[in-house]
């Protein structure tokens, strides 16, 4: 299997939708708006039909589910080069950045021990769901962050409240790392860096030996502090939607 096609599938698998349908290879994902990765068609591979078609099943399972139409693209792939042809574009003003990389990098390059309020567990708190998420988290959260085989849910826990907060996906020998917080007023500790030092050990500790990561392009500190941990870009996706 392609590389490309190979880690996508298993973000894809670590960041469940509530509604994942198979069109041939590709995925319709749809979680009630939450997040660009769980309410778009992943378009690696072959959907079994000409691109065209398989754009119109797309916004068909859109409007079936209440949310746009939108594909999450490889960029420069061939799927690219179809849906680029079928007339949609890049959506330049989705809130989450319209393209991101896909970094990779060893675990054990930065893992640490937990240590002192550095932590990892099976269930998150509430303080964990406050910070990585919102109070009060709607069905489609709970589902896409607490769903999984083997998920962790990292704090550094501060005062009693917790000041910051990760989210880990085992799928496979990839660690998938998302939901990465920290407090305004506790940032520039060190904080970030030690809570995936810790989380980098628990993946360890449940078998996986590299870890993904999906960033926006714009988000640069998070790619500096990334970059700093020997993570590499692997290639980037980019969500497109109908130009009508």
């Amino acid at each position: 299997m392609d590389r490309v096609v190979e880690l996508e599938r298993r973000c894809a698998d670590a960041w469940p939708a509530l509604v994942d349908e198979p069109l041939g290879q590709w995925r319709l994902r749809a979680a009630g708006g939450f997040t660009g990765r769980a309410n778009s068609a992943l378009t690696t591979g072959d959907p079994g039909l000409p691109v065209p078609e398989a754009l119109r099943v797309v916004a068909d399972f859109a409007v079936r589910h209440s949310i746009g139409p939108a594909a999450h693209v490889v960029v420069g792939s061939l799927s690219e080069e179809g849906v680029a042809a079928a007339g949609w574009r890049v959506d330049v003003d989705h809130p989450g950045g319209a393209e991101s990389l896909v970094l990779t990098g060893p675990l054990d390059a930065f893992a640490t021990p937990k240590a002192g309020e550095v932590g990892v567990s099976a269930v998150p708190t509430s303080g964990w769901w406050e910070l990585a998420a919102q109070d009060n988290p709607t069905p489609a959260q709970r589902h896409v962050l607490g769903s999984g085989d083997v998920v962790g849910f990292g704090s550094v826990v501060d005062g009693g409240a917790v000041v910051a907060a990760v989210r880990g996906a085992v799928v496979g020998d990839l660690l998938h790392v998302s939901r990465l917080a920290v407090r305004p007023e506790a940032r520039r500790a060190g904080l970030a860096r030690a809570l995936m030092g810790a989380l980098a050990s628990w993946g360890l500790e449940h078998g996986a030996t590299r870890c993904a990561l999906q960033v926006a392009s714009h988000n640069e500190p998070a790619l500096r502090l990334y970059a700093s941990l020997g993570c590499t870009e692997h290639h980037r996706y980019r969500y497109w939607k109908p130009a009508a």
